[in-house]
């Protein structure tokens, strides 16, 4: 069986749409924090078993019987380390066959605060000795796309990446390649994978896609790292997550959300959905 974490969140419930298509219903387990929440998921079939981070006692009866797992990053950034070593654990007890986690692009180098907690992961991963494949998932384009009202309303896109090339890539991508590795027949143990979008933008040729879809002028405003952050905290972030995506701007502009090397395309079969389609999908 395929267990996948986090499974009622955007990124896993996309995995298991994707591994509905490749593989009997029966065979996947969707783990939950609140089984409850998971109604659509069962009425398709889908296995539901409670999997609680703060419950580590819960872990090992979910998975049970799981012979792939795809552990997706818990979402409680600056926590994330003893939700993932109980996940780890609990896999290793269950005997689990290979283990895929959704890491963060170049983990193991990158200088982003949130590469942290992933390069922490990875490393608990290989210290454990169990099976694993690291999925190092690039920047989501809807950390942009889904803010696109917002820049209609100010006419402008503001960011820190500077002129910073960013390879970004769609969750529904994102899902579709985690599902294609859980379903292949080769062996995956051992392999890293970097998952970047085909076509690299700077938010200055973002800013003018919109402006092309839209008949609209859309200017991008530039703005310093600190800047940034105050801009996010005035509308509504905590002022530590504002800095940590901030940060991951300035970086940005540095390269370190850029890749060329093409994984992501390769896994799919396909080019990855491109930066015209990402917000024709999202001004739709």
């Amino acid at each position: 069986m395929i267990g996948v974490t986090g499974a009622t969140g955007q990124l896993g419930r996309l995995v298991i749409q994707h591994l509905l298509n490749r593989t009997e219903a029966s065979n996947i387990v969707a783990l939950v924090r609140n089984p409850d929440n998971a109604q659509g998921l069962r009425e398709q079939g889908v296995t539901i078993r409670e999997a609680d981070y703060d419950r580590p006692e819960t872990l090992s009866a979910a998975l049970n019987g799981v012979s792939k797992l795809l552990l997706i990053s818990s979402n409680a950034v600056g926590q994330r380390m003893p939700h993932h070593q109980a996940v780890i654990d609990a896999a290793k007890a269950e005997g689990v066959e290979l283990l895929a986690y959704t890491s963060i692009l170049k983990a193991d180098r990158s200088p982003l605060i949130l590469a942290q907690e992933h390069k922490e992961t990875e490393e608990a991963l290989q210290a454990s000795g169990l099976p694993t494949v690291l999925l190092r998932n690039g920047w989501y384009t809807e950390n942009y796309t889904q803010s696109l009202g917002g820049v209609l309303q100010a006419g402008m896109v503001a960011g820190a990446a500077g002129e910073g090339v960013l390879n970004t890539a769609t969750r529904n991508d994102l899902a579709e390649a985690a599902a294609r590795v859980l379903t292949s027949a080769d062996s995956e143990a051992g392999r890293v994978y970097e998952l970047s979008g085909d076509e690299g933008f700077t938010l200055a040729d973002y800013a003018r896609e919109i402006a092309r879809q839209t008949d609209r002028s859309i200017e991008y405003r530039a703005l310093s790292e600190q800047d940034f952050t105050q801009m996010l905290v005035q509308i509504g972030l905590p002022e530590g997550f504002a800095s940590i995506l901030a940060d991951a701007e300035a970086r940005a502009a540095e390269g370190w959300l850029s890749d060329s090397g093409n994984d992501l395309s390769r896994l799919l079969g396909r080019p990855t959905t491109s930066l015209s389609e990402a917000v024709r999908d999202a001004l739709a």
